[in-house]
Parts: structure tokens; sequence; C-alpha cells
């Protein structure tokens, strides 16, 4: 192992982190409707849990509601006692075969509450780059130690490592200054 494959490494499994954060990010309702905010809902499909998207079609029928169409006639009742008891705090109602999910609008003390949650969330992602940070560097330790690598080369590889953490942690923070603006646009 090189200098170049412990960044590499570190490299990817930082981008990783990223996309995870993305995700969990998505999945942090705003006023507007999305739907991915019904993906982690799971429904009880002939005893067996599923996501709603396996069992319904969800789109977006404007700007504050969501419509699920289920693909059963009976999956109906399911879908929408599943969306009612999830703990995203929606309330649907039937019509007929479809499914309307309204987006309640957020208060402003619900609004300072999801960014408290979107900014724990951030802070578990930069805790997450940190760690690579340290497991890359200790890697490069290892390899100084044994002699595969000089001092020089060690010290090179920290410094690297340390520029991409603070552009991975950057763009965390970007990430959260614009989740940050979509909360508290009325």
């Amino acid at each position: 192992m090189t200098t170049a494959d412990i960044k590499k490494n570190a490299e990817t499994k930082m981008a990783k982190s990223i996309e995870a954060f993305k995700s969990e990010l998505q999945k942090i309702r705003t006023g507007r409707a999305h739907p991915g905010i019904l993906d982690q809902v799971q429904v009880d499909y002939y005893g067996s849990p599923v996501p709603i998207s396996q069992v319904a079609n969800v789109s977006l029928l404007d700007a504050r509601t969501l419509s699920v169409q289920p693909w059963e006639k009976g999956m109906g009742a399911k879908i929408e006692k599943a969306i009612r008891e999830s703990d995203l705090g929606l309330n649907p109602a039937s019509q007929g075969d479809l499914i309307r999910v309204p987006m309640p609008p957020l208060s402003e003390e619900r609004r300072r509450d999801l960014i408290k949650v979107v900014k724990n969330t951030a802070e578990d992602a930069k805790v997450a780059v940190r760690n690579l940070r340290r497991d890359a560097n200790e890697q490069a330790k290892k390899l100084a130690k044994d002699k595969q690598i000089t001092e020089d080369d060690e010290r090179r590889s920290q410094d690297e490592v340390q520029k991409l953490t603070d552009r991975v942690i950057a763009d965390i923070d970007k990430l959260v200054s614009a989740k940050e603006a979509e909360i508290m646009a009325v």
C-alpha cells in the first residue's frame, strides 16, 4: 500500500459519507411535498413489511400534495394506515383508489426543531469523516514505522488527507446551510 492508495481509499469513503448525509437530509421534510418522504414508510404486504414504493405509485399532485396510487385494490387502507402511523406527522385522505397526502405547513417552532435535527445529522457526518481521516493517518504511520515510506512521505500524506478532510467538511457545511435556507423558506 502506498500513500496514494491511502488517500484514494479515504477519498472514496468520505464521498460515501457525503452521499449518506445527503440521503439523510432528503428524509427531513420541508413544507414542500417530495415523493422520497414516504420511502422509509413500511406497509404490511401479505405479512411482510415492504416500502410503499413497492406496492404503490407515489407522485406529486402539486407543491404541497402527494398522491399514492396502490397497485392492488385491497392495499389502500393498509397504505393509509401506515402513513398515518409513521412518525412523519402526515394525515392521508382516501379518494376512491387514490390516496392524497397533504403536507401541513411548518410552524416556526417546528422549523427550528428541524434545523437542530439537520445540524445533529451534519455533526454525525463530520465525526464519520474525521474518523476516516484518523484511520488514514494511522495507516500512513504504520507504513512509516514499517519503513515502507519515509517520514516526509508520511507527513505529506497526512497533509493531503487533512486537505481532503477540510474540503469534505466544507461541503457538508454548504449542504447544511442550503437545507437551513430550504427549511426556513415560507
